[in-house]
């Protein structure tokens, strides 16, 4: 079995990027996602199952994905659900609506801010106090001048770094207790509070370990009790591992890339409160009906209307013309219509949860693969969308939503460049990841702005609009940190010290010398053919030797570090290997070595005896290390920085 680059690549991303933890399972938006909206359709059960049969077993073998289960909640009812494919493939069973658990990753997270609005709506938590003030076994630094709130939390606008190595464990006995794991593996906070969203799993993490402290239950036993039994969700859970009565059931997840296909694991995550749950569609049906009807499910409720209406203001926006987020929802316009989302992936599993509150209408999608990528399943919400919340085909310029609060980052001009995501990894040997995928921007003369493979023309007031109808719009922080925003996401301006071409140039450095040292054999072999006498003193050899020998060592690192970053690199999300713990000794070694070999060049220059040939070259070598030792500096890989 031989896994693509493409494919290494995207486990690059996965296990140390964004660690597995949250995967954007498909975009929010389709063509004209900022129509006008028209009327809603009629999402009756046989216009339901009429939709979902005529295209999902095809999008299923489109893209290889053994099976997957659907729920439409409208009406007040759950009007549709439905499995499709295979939940077990070893064991031929039947993906089933009802019976069949997935594990919805990040979608957990809304589980996680419904508890947190509950706390709110009892007067044990409050959305904009410091949430050190609900913090006893260990504090958040005052790093900025700014606490972070409950808010901040809610909208990923903490301004704690990403981390994903180390976030899964395979058995529950590596799994510490929350509030332990929480304040020995706080994230450095890399930028003030309110500036501008980075989506954080620690983030939620923390919020969910707050609704247990003041709630005094743990946070899987809380979520049942106040969540899940009274919506009636008894074929789900938010403990790790799954409860025996329902681990029977547990779906299957499969990497479809191998043949046969091959089954992922059962992964705890160690802040369950970013990612625990375990759901069927029809249960999740159930939530999605709650938060459509004021928080109540039959005759029962987990909101008060006032408390649920609040939760669904939008609480944060880069820019008040940007969707953005509404207390943990994630806010999306399609075809004119505001819609409340989340998505999440692990495991291999995908999920995607849209509620559209102005048609009475919620849909859940998940399938147990990846497949062969996300277009099929973007394809399918797209024309769910265009079939019951259609737009009427004339884009619109919407404005601020109720609720909206702006960042605190304001309005600049455009500026080409290298930008990065901002969840990004500052403090450890994640940061090296942004070099895997920095995104370019460019503005050209007619002032249209180029960016991840859309043009974006100016619509005047700071405000640029794609094709799609998807809105752009480039602010300045506080600290004078530039970001470019969007409906979907946001990216920071990386410093020329950071672009990939300053980078390159920095590897080149010793690249070049280095594969100058394949000359210096034949060098020898042509002196003693002309039985010239060897001239360089023996300090001077002994220094060539020694900046060669550091020089072939960082080279080997780099290969190494290529190798491991484009290779598998599913391990680190558990921990970082054995084998890279090593590899780090390697610069180490390398630049000890380069030391040495310094000090003794300059010792020996005078009467080293040496051409002017080898003498150019052997500061080259030694400049190229320098140039090396700095771009390991930078990414955090000269000695042991894990998080």
């Amino acid at each position: 079995m031989t896994v693509s680059t493409a494919r290494r690549v995207r486990r690059t991303l996965l296990g140390l990027l964004i660690g597995c933890a949250t995967l954007p399972v498909v975009t929010a938006g389709a063509q004209q996602a900022h129509a006008a909206p028209g009327a809603c359709g009629a999402a009756t059960p046989a216009a339901l199952g009429a939709f979902f049969d005529s295209r999902m077993p095809e999008r299923l073998r489109e893209s290889k994905v053994p099976g997957a289960a659907v729920s439409v909640a409208a009406g007040g009812t759950t009007a549709f659900a439905k499995g499709y494919g295979v939940a077990d493939l070893e064991r031929g069973v039947p993906f089933d609506a009802s019976r069949s658990l997935a594990r919805i990753a990040s979608i957990s997270k809304l589980f996680t801010w419904t508890a947190v609005m509950q706390q709110v709506e009892a007067g044990r938590l409050d959305l904009d106090a410091d949430v050190n003030q609900y913090l006893t076994e260990f504090k958040v630094p005052a790093t900025y001048r700014q606490a972070i709130t409950l808010r901040h939390l809610m909208s990923h606008t903490a301004g704690f770094e990403d981390v994903g190595v180390g976030i899964g464990a395979r058995d529950a006995a590596d799994v510490s207790p929350l509030d332990r794991y929480l304040a020995e593996h706080m994230p450095a906070r890399i930028r003030p509070p309110g500036v501008i969203s980075a989506y954080s799993n620690y983030g939620a993490a923390l919020a969910g370990h707050l609704v247990a402290k003041v709630s005094g239950e743990p946070y899987d036993r809380y979520v049942k009790r106040h969540v899940l039994d009274p919506l009636g969700m008894a074929h789900s859970t938010a403990a790790e591992p799954v409860p025996p009565g329902l681990a029977g059931v547990l779906a299957r997840s499969y990497d479809t890339e191998y043949d046969p296909p091959k089954v992922y694991p059962f992964t705890f995550d160690r802040m369950p409160p970013d990612g625990s749950v375990t759901a069927t569609a029809t249960d999740m049906a159930n939530f999605m009906n709650a938060h459509l009807h004021e928080g109540r499910f039959g005759d029962r409720r987990i909101l008060s209307p006032e408390t649920t209406a609040r939760m669904h203001q939008r609480s944060f926006s880069a820019d008040p013309r940007l969707d953005g987020y509404a207390h943990g929802f994630k806010e999306r316009t399609v075809n004119g219509h505001r819609v409340l989302m989340h998505d999440g992936g692990w495991e291999g599993f995908r999920s995607i949860l849209m509620l559209v509150p102005a048609c009475d209408l919620g849909l859940f999608v998940t399938t147990n693969s990846p497949g062969g990528g996300t277009e099929g399943m973007q394809n399918l919400i797209d024309q769910f969308f265009d079939t019951f919340a259609p737009g009427d085909g004339t884009v619109t310029r919407t404005g601020p939503a109720a609720g909206a609060t702006a960042g605190t980052a304001r309005s600049a001009a455009p500026q080409a460049g290298f930008y990065k995501p901002t969840r990004h990894n500052a403090s450890s040997i994640e940061k090296v990841t942004t070099l895997l995928g920095p995104a370019r921007l460019t503005v050209d003369r007619s002032g249209t702005v180029h960016f991840r493979g859309k043009s974006w023309r100016p619509q005047g007031d700071g405000l640029y609009r794609a094709d799609d109808g998807d809105r752009l719009v480039f602010l300045a922080g506080p600290d004078a940190t530039r970001y470019v925003a969007t409906d979907t996401s946001a990216a920071e301006l990386m410093p020329p010290a950071e672009t990939l071409p300053v980078n390159l140039a920095a590897l080149l450095a010793l690249l070049l010398p280095t594969l100058g040292l394949l000359v210096t054999p034949f060098a020898g072999l042509v002196r003693r053919i002309r039985r010239r006498p060897a001239r360089a003193s023996g300090t001077w050899r002994l220094a060539r030797g020694l900046a060669a020998g550091a020089a072939v060592l960082a080279v080997a690192f780099l290969v190494g570090l290529a190798v491991t970053l484009f290779g598998d690199t599913g391990e680190f999300l558990y921990h970082v290997p054995l084998s890279f713990t090593l590899l780090l000794a390697v610069p180490v070694l390398a630049f000890a070595v380069a030391l040495a070999a310094t000090a003794l060049t300059v010792r020996a220059w005078r009467g080293a005896g040496a051409g002017l040939v080898a003498r150019i070259h052997q500061v080259t070598l030694l400049a190229g290390l320098t140039a090396v030792a700095w771009f390991l500096w930078q990414w955090n890989l000269l000695g042991w920085q894990f998080p």
